[in-house]
């Protein structure tokens, strides 16, 4: 049995997001902290990685070290549909932390003779992720962790020679600004529902601590903490409107324990809610 760089004791990655996409747009020009892995599902389109261009298409893997700058490049009437991995809190012998490919490599890889196994994966973890059964994290992480492991034997093909520089591979990343505006999207359009990390988590299928990190960087706070927000300016508009009760307007907003609205309705306005209303019904008489 040859080695893989892989020590069962360390091999523990964490899984930022896992999702299926497809594109009609190009990308801008970025690069992330984490390991960004792209696979060609159907189409084709070209890659500007690290300043040089690749073709890639169905059954091509793109794999992006943290900070490799990269973009996606599509023609009008062009599309492609990709299947997305970002995974941090990766450690393997003879590579740097955080990497699965040596570093100036060569990132564009195509998947050949582990390309069935890898798409019984693949299919396993789309599968898994709309079941959404109990369990579901831990047995989605496994999945990754063999479609890893697979890519790696493709990669060192001959026994014994499992070393960095016979790495070769190809991968893609994510635009974290897109992520960020589809979940401000989706608060503002069903804030009056209920809402909670963990769904948007689910719903996206993005890690709940990948969606934390990158939602505080372009926006400046929590999602949730975004989320009271919205609510609470949806609040007061409906209290100067002065036609519903505080507990109508606790509940049209989200909130069915009306002592906690009106506890963070204070916290947030230095006033209570009863308090913007009855200095509406004083203007309004």
């Amino acid at each position: 049995m040859y080695n893989l760089g892989i020590n069962t004791e360390t091999f523990n990655p964490r899984i930022l997001y896992i999702f299926k996409r497809k594109y009609k747009d190009s990308m801008k020009y970025h690069c992330h902290d984490f390991i960004s892995i792209i696979y060609i599902l159907s189409g084709a389109c070209t890659y500007n990685i690290n300043d040089k261009l690749y073709h890639v298409q169905k059954g091509d893997l793109i794999v992006c070290n943290p900070n490799v700058y990269h973009c996606r490049i599509l023609n009008p009437g062009q599309e492609v549909i990709e299947f997305h991995i970002g995974i941090s809190n990766i450690l393997l012998e003879n590579l740097p932390a955080n990497t699965i490919i040596p570093p100036d490599s060569n990132p564009v890889f195509k998947i050949v003779k582990y390309e069935q196994e890898f798409l019984k994966c693949y299919n396993e973890i789309i599968s898994e992720q709309e079941k959404d059964e109990p369990g579901c994290e831990p047995l989605l992480k496994s999945l990754v962790m063999k479609l890893i492991v697979l890519f790696l034997r493709e990669i060192n093909p001959e026994p014994g020679k499992g070393s960095a520089e016979k790495l070769k591979f190809n991968f893609e990343t994510y635009d974290k600004l897109s992520v960020v505006n589809t979940i401000v999207s989706y608060i503002n359009e069903n804030y009056m529902n209920e809402i909670s990390l963990d769904k948007i988590s689910k719903n996206m299928y993005l890690s709940p601590v990948y969606i934390s990190k990158i939602f505080k960087e372009e926006v400046g706070e929590s999602p949730i903490n975004y989320l009271i927000k919205v609510r609470l300016s949806k609040a007061m508009e409906l209290l100067k409107a002065g036609n519903m009760s505080v507990k109508s307007v606790a509940k049209s907003v989200g909130y069915d324990d009306v002592y906690h609205f009106s506890k963070l309705f204070k916290k947030y306005y230095n006033v209570p809610p009863s308090k913007i209303k009855e200095e509406e019904k004083k203007e309004n008489t």
